[in-house]
């Protein structure tokens, strides 16, 4: 996903200890669901407004604020690609008044960044996944390349000539990439950009021999690219043409990108589970599933243990993906 600029160790540890949050863990307090929200809510989205993250998070909080009558606020606290905020949220006072809203990069940076101050099996849990977004290998409109298979050959048959763009170093897109050069036996150069906007205009203007992409990124721009497959066990409903990179023989492709709500991991079980049967709710109402379609995304509201066992199996596949290939943030 669109997150995730190139970042140095000491940037991620030295901006998390200038923010001087969590110093401390409060004990969990012992309040049951009952009175549950008596307060305002934070929802923390460690990315800068007006991002995807940032447009699902103020759309739910405005939606919990409709069903509780209860304030609830969406606050900004990005950096470190995406850690800064992370471990606001694992250290808050568990008391369910601290939510925060997190993409798939929170599983795939403790692989990258061992010494980080919070561990995310630990200190959070997961309540409910908002929406997700398949990935798809894209290529210039105008590229002689109409399958995988005739991009492979090619890219085989002329080691380092060719080239492909991520959101940056250690982010969904170069996993992604790292992971079909390994399986494919190919040599294609590694290009990361700042973001989205930079990679789409040099895919655009055939600067890059390939990118890749979340659907939601992708798809206003599918006019001047052509997909050669997608990420997820099923194909994309705006492209059924398109096959998945497990239908081409490739595997560990499954994980999509994902948006989900965590709170601290020590909030009582009653109050976590009566804010994610809420969040799920909300995410059935057809004016939900319309806007999260309408960018892209598939909308979420899956069960809290399924999407716990997603956020686990993410987990596991990023870190043995990003150990094989040696990714490391420079």
């Amino acid at each position: 996903m669109g997150h995730g600029p190139k970042i140095s160790r000491r940037q991620v540890l030295g901006g998390l200890a200038a923010t001087g949050f969590g110093l401390t863990a409060p004990q969990a307090f012992a309040q049951g669901a009952g009175s549950y929200p008596n307060q305002i809510i934070r929802i923390v989205v460690p990315y800068p407004a007006g991002g995807a993250t940032d447009t699902l998070a103020r759309m739910m909080a405005s939606h919990l604020q409709t069903a509780w009558s209860q304030t609830v606020i969406v606050e900004n606290k990005p950096g470190a690609s995406g850690a800064i905020g992370n471990d606001m949220v694992a250290k808050a006072a568990p008391d369910g008044y601290t939510v925060l809203m997190a993409i798939t990069a929170i599983v795939q940076i403790p692989p990258l960044m061992p010494n980080l101050p919070y561990d995310v099996m630990r200190d959070l849990q997961p309540l409910a996944q908002v929406a997700n977004t398949q990935s798809l290998l894209a290529v210039p409109k105008a590229a002689p390349f109409k399958e995988l298979k005739d991009f492979v050959a090619q890219v085989k048959a002329n080691p380092r000539k060719f080239n492909y763009g991520s959101y940056g170093v250690g982010t969904s897109s170069h996993i992604q990439g790292s992971l079909l050069n390994m399986q494919a036996g190919l040599d294609l150069v590694h290009v990361p950009y700042k973001g989205a906007a930079p990679l789409l205009q040099d895919l655009r203007g055939n600067q890059l021999t390939a990118a890749f992409i979340d659907m939601a990124t992708a798809r206003p721009h599918l006019d001047a690219m052509h997909v050669l497959a997608v990420t997820g066990s099923k194909r994309n409903p705006t492209l059924p043409d398109v096959p998945t990179f497990a239908e081409l023989g490739y595997h560990s492709f499954e994980p999509v990108g994902w948006f989900g709500l965590f709170m601290p991991a020590k909030v009582p079980a009653p109050i976590a589970a009566k804010f994610a049967a809420e969040s799920n709710r909300i995410l059935r109402l057809p004016d939900v599933v319309q806007r999260i379609e309408a960018l892209g995304m598939v909308p979420g509201g899956m069960p809290t243990a399924e999407f716990a066992k997603v956020v686990r199996d993410d987990a596991g596949i990023y870190a043995r993906i990003i150990k094989d290939a040696n990714i490391r943030l420079e």
